[in-house]
């Protein structure tokens, strides 16, 4: 998965080896220059991963009660 293009990963795939470079880090059997490159990646991997998150919540519309009780939908307002 490293040789993937990271903008074409689907979300569930940049998550889950960002959890793996994590877990490589985390023991410390990596050499040094090894580290610092997949440091890099998973740096790049969880951009990746925040900005898919923030897409799909400006996808997320929220349900409001219009004046006349009727149901009705608005974009999500993340402020």
């Amino acid at each position: 998965m490293a040789d993937t293009a990271i903008e074409k990963m689907s979300f569930e795939d940049a998550l889950k080896e960002l959890e793996s470079i994590v877990e490589k880090l985390e023991r410390g059997d990596a050499p040094l220059e090894e580290s610092i490159t997949i440091y890099q990646r998973g740096a790049a991997l969880k951009a990746h991963c925040e900005g898919k998150l923030k897409a799909a919540q400006l996808k997320v519309e929220k349900i409001v009660l219009k004046s006349n009780g009727e149901a009705d939908t608005e974009p999500f307002d993340t402020e």
